[in-house]
């Protein structure tokens, strides 16, 4: 490797020395405050280094890596995010971890386990990416809590995500005993010219496809995900929605992208039918729910059913680019409306003592007792839902256009219905937080708190800003992706 390489590979060279700093600074001295402040600088500093590696992008770094400008682009994403985790988790962590400072080491790591994703285009570098992301994700979930809720919902998580990646292991084995390779590009080359490629192509796609879905939460493979996160923090639970999930998205799109797997319709098509059912089972059992944190839970479901519909739209090679566009707007759009609404949930959470539980009935007549937290989280409902002059509802209008294109009438019934269910439990919540309570009064917060309701704030002009002038990111990713 040479200076270009390393150069190109700058947003993880970042992470892995933030890691060993943080590593020595725990060691050194245990510090909460100084420890998420040298990780939010570092998760920072990663963000920022995707301009200078995109100075030589687009690069292959050895076979397993590829800096290019639409990996940089979720690095970005990813660096930004993991930063606000780790403002957000300060308070939060002081209250409930014995030893708090590696949290945040773990909050790297994940981090740069979703930025190898990013770059990934091999199976050995999806795998490493993978892992290093699932790991310290298993650990943040069940951060030392004297609860068993975090420890139930930890488990269940390490169990079936361990059969996931084992079930995705499996099926890449498949693929290289027929293929002799295990690159993105040349599977696609090798089940094209191979005898046994058909044979083999649709029993290794289901297996890895099945191992990579559950991670992203898609129906039937979802059932883990209300309960972890019920039991997670709420800054993880945050992470793990929109970090983790849309890591996984885009190695998924790219394998299928490099692959050209959307040459095999019966394969995609199954991918449609799972969109399907994902928009709707999700939109329907959210309606279902009185904990908000389960709300959010099967609404994430969805959300991943209409993120779907771009590999049915990639069918036609003419509009690949539109749907690749339009799946990284939402991507975009949904990380922030996520993290915002999670963040929320942490500072709204009644108790600071224990892991909240919020109810529908503890944010009753919160427009009245908190009036900035609640205009915060009602931008961010409006957003998830999709209404206008919001990131979410530009997102959707996106997958509109993309499914229109493509003329998949059954895709874009599911995703008006399942977003019109959607409406109902986001406007159900913000009834609550409008119901005016007899007696009530504006409560008064410690200064601790303000670091959380001003990148939460942050958050949310970006949600406005995305659904009102949306025109800079929709040149930004066109110029990338042509």
């Amino acid at each position: 490797m040479n200076a270009v390489d390393f150069q190109a590979l700058l947003p993880l060279l970042v992470l892995a020395a933030g890691a060993i700093l943080l590593m020595v600074q725990i060691a050194w001295h245990r510090n909460p405050g100084l420890t998420a402040a040298l990780a939010a600088i570092m998760l920072v500093l990663a963000a920022l280094s995707c301009r200078f590696a995109a100075e030589v992008a687009p690069l292959q770094v050895t076979p397993l890596l590829l800096a290019d400008r639409f990996a940089l682009l979720f690095c970005t994403l990813f660096g930004f995010a993991g930063a606000i985790t780790a403002v957000l988790s300060r308070d939060y962590v002081s209250h409930h971890g014995d030893e708090p400072e590696e949290f945040f080491l773990l909050l790297v790591l994940a981090t740069m386990g979703a930025c190898v994703l990013a770059y990934a285009v091999h199976v050995a570098s999806l795998l490493l990416g993978m892992e290093l992301l699932s790991i310290s994700l298993y650990a943040l979930i069940a951060y030392p809590n004297k609860s068993i809720l975090p420890l139930e919902a930890a488990a269940k998580y390490l169990v079936l995500s361990g059969a996931a990646s084992a079930t995705a292991l499996f099926g890449f084995a498949l693929l290289y005993a027929a293929t002799g390779s295990l690159g993105f590009t040349a599977l696609g080359q090798g089940l094209a010219v191979t005898g046994t490629g058909q044979s083999v192509l649709l029993p290794a796609a289901v297996l890895v496809f099945a191992g990579l879905a559950f991670k992203l939460s898609i129906v039937p493979f979802h059932l883990w995900t209300p309960d972890v996160y019920d039991g997670a923090p709420a800054p993880v639970t945050g992470f793990l929605a929109s970090v983790a999930k849309a890591a996984v998205f885009v190695v998924l799109l790219r394998l299928f992208l490099d692959a050209d797997l959307f040459r095999y319709r019966i394969l995609v098509e199954i991918t449609g039918l799972l969109a399907i059912f994902s928009m709707l089972a999700g939109n329907l059992l959210a309606l279902l729910q009185s904990n908000i944190k389960r709300m959010l839970a099967y609404s994430s479901i969805a959300h991943l059913g209409y993120l779907l519909i771009v590999f049915m739209v990639c069918i036609n090679a003419a509009n690949q680019a539109l749907a690749v566009e339009a799946a990284s707007f939402y991507l975009i759009a949904y990380t922030a409306t996520t993290i915002a609404a999670f963040g929320l949930l942490t500072l709204i959470s009644t108790e600071a003592t224990v892991r909240e539980n919020i109810q529908l009935q503890h944010v009753s007549g919160l427009f009245w007792r908190q009036p900035l937290l609640a205009c915060l989280m009602l931008v961010a409902l409006l957003s998830l839902a999709g209404i206008p002059l919001t990131a979410g509802f530009i997102a959707k209008f996106y997958l509109v256009t993309a499914a229109v294109s493509g003329h998949h009438w059954v895709l874009l019934f599911s995703l008006v219905a399942g977003s019109s269910i959607g409406i109902y439990y986001y406007l159900r919540v913000i009834y609550y937080m409008t119901r005016r309570p007899e007696e009530y009064r504006v409560e008064q917060h410690p200064i601790r708190h303000w670091r959380g309701r001003f990148l939460s704030g942050v958050l949310i002009a970006a949600i406005l800003l995305l659904g009102v002038a949306p025109q800079s990111l929709m040149y930004y990713l066109r110029s990338i992706l042509l």
